[in-house]
């Protein structure tokens, strides 16, 4: 399938040979590469994940390119789990990381106030929603968005009194205890599990409104009813779009209900916006989407600017809180700090977050061509540049008449080796790590938008064709097709548009 890409630099090529010492000096890469992924597998911990699915070994990046050890390049549409809101080493963020190194300032002073830290705060609060941003206060927390997690809950069970805490079934927000316990997968926890509205799998089997209703009245229920077993919360924490449960956005409406209902019972409602913030679902905060203003919002990943930083940021009423009763060694990180401001103020100031929503829509509306040319993709979802394509088996029968295919994630994890193969690197979530999820920079250009969707189509062709035999090879031309129709679309839209501009 054509590459509809024109810059060098994001082109993923293997090395050309030129000549015998072009050869040798391909095949001293490649031992290179190998060596490091040995002595990995030798050294490190068994509980190691990205490594096993994904193994390259960067050495060069810039924007949506990393080029391996080996000599091969790859477009990634991982971003470091969302990290890399700008991609890799942007200008902005390298020249903020340097203006700091140069100037002699402490690289970490726990909470102590510095010009750099003043100038993260007010870049962030510049950002929040209106209603929060005027009566807030934050709490620097560990280096990690699961240190935030931690925080947020014992901040609510402090201002409120109580203990428990309302979670969401498919809900991921870390792998410390407390965080752990809040997430889909925890067992022998304290926390009280709500259903998520979805569509495609929706827990009443209805989907849509009617889905998101009933989803909001059982959590009703089970706050009104006196012999529910749930005592009355200290916070209800969700996701605006459920990243590791599978790309699974909340409906606007569903989203306000929640909020009506916590503010009715005087519940601090707790938005995890560690993936979906910094412009990632094509608002600045995806809570913006649905209008409501939580009490506490959790931020990590994209606001460090790809250096560790996380913060919880509350209502300041809640702030009880004693001297010490949460604190974080490394939660005057000051490199993070100024990399983050100037990505929040990057974002805010070009307009990226309205980018991620109108580039995200057309992406997802060509990638739901694949739902109608091939039988084992079920679903495809998401919200501006964070979207998921999951996978089913066509081949077995659904648990329910007229619903979904089981899940696939062998056929998943097969398209994530797929596109490696093509120089794509993506993610696997969602039940069963049955979802392909596509988290790539806000930077990304259309050609290169194309070029993602050309290799995860071919990608996804080729499993096809492998799981249903050589009948598939039809369909799979017509999807590449449709692809590159596309591509090309885009790549003019693109053209028109820049000459506009100029």
């Amino acid at each position: 399938m054509a590459v509809t890409e024109s810059a060098p630099e994001t082109a993923p090529a293997m090395p050309e040979a030129a000549g015998a010492r072009a050869t040798q000096e391909d095949v001293g890469a490649r031992a290179a590469h190998e060596g490091i992924l040995r002595r990995q597998a030798a050294r490190e911990s068994a509980a190691r994940t990205y490594a096993r699915a994904l193994p390259i070994v960067p050495v060069r990046a810039r924007g949506l390119t990393i080029e391996g050890a080996d000599g091969n390049r790859y477009l990634d549409c991982l971003s470091g789990a969302g990290t890399l809101a700008l991609g890799h080493n942007h200008p902005v963020v390298l020249e903020a990381i340097r203006k700091v190194l140069d100037s002699g300032a402490p690289l970490q002073v726990l909470d102590l106030a510095t010009p750099v830290k003043d100038a993260f705060t007010t870049e962030l609060f510049r950002t929040l929603p209106p209603g929060l941003a005027d009566h807030a206060r934050v709490q620097f927390c560990g280096p990690a968005g699961t240190d935030a997690v931690e925080a947020a809950l014992k901040l609510v069970r402090a201002a409120t009194g109580r203990s428990g805490i309302l979670a969401f079934a498919g809900a991921y927000h870390g792998m410390t205890a407390g965080a752990l316990a809040a997430s889909g997968g925890a067992s022998d926890v304290r926390v009280a599990r709500l259903p998520y509205p979805q569509d495609y799998r929706c827990p009443f089997g209805v989907g849509g409104e009617p889905g998101a209703e009933l989803a909001a009245r059982w959590t009703e229920s089970i706050l009104d009813d006196t012999k529910s077993g749930v005592p009355s919360p200290a916070g209800m924490i969700l996701e605006p779009v459920q990243g590791e449960g599978g790309v699974i956005p909340a409906r606007d409406d569903w989203m306000r209900r929640m909020r009506e209902i916590t503010s009715a019972r005087s519940i601090p409602l707790i938005a995890d916006e560690v993936q979906t913030g910094v412009g990632r679902t094509g608002a600045f905060w995806a809570v913006e989407h649905s209008g409501i203003t939580p009490d506490v919002m959790v931020l990590s990943k994209a606001i460090g600017g790809s250096l560790p930083l996380a913060v919880v940021v509350y209502r300041e009423d809640l702030d009880v809180w004693e001297p010490g009763a949460h604190a974080g060694t490394f939660r005057g990180n000051q490199l993070a700090m100024a990399a983050g401001a100037a990505t929040l103020a990057y974002v805010r100031e070009n307009g990226l977050a309205e980018r991620a929503a109108a580039l995200g829509t057309r992406m997802i509306a060509q990638l739901q061509n694949l739902a109608d040319d091939f039988g084992c993709v079920g679903d495809v979802r998401g919200r501006g540049l964070m979207i998921g394509v999951e996978l089913v088996d066509p081949e077995k029968p659904p648990s329910t008449p007229g619903g979904p295919h089981p899940a696939a994630p062998e056929l998943a994890a097969a398209v994530q080796r797929e596109c490696l193969r093509r120089g794509l690197i993506v993610e696997l979530g969602g039940r069963n790590s049955s979802v392909v999820r596509l988290l790539p920079p806000l930077t990304i250009s259309d050609e290169q938008a194309s070029a993602v969707l050309n290799r995860l189509a071919d990608a996804v062709a080729e499993v096809a064709k492998a799981h249903t035999g050589p009948a598939a090879e039809s369909t799979r031309q017509t999807a590449t097709g449709r692809a590159q129709e596309v591509g090309h679309a885009q790549g003019a839209e693109h053209t028109q548009r820049a000459e506009r501009s100029g």
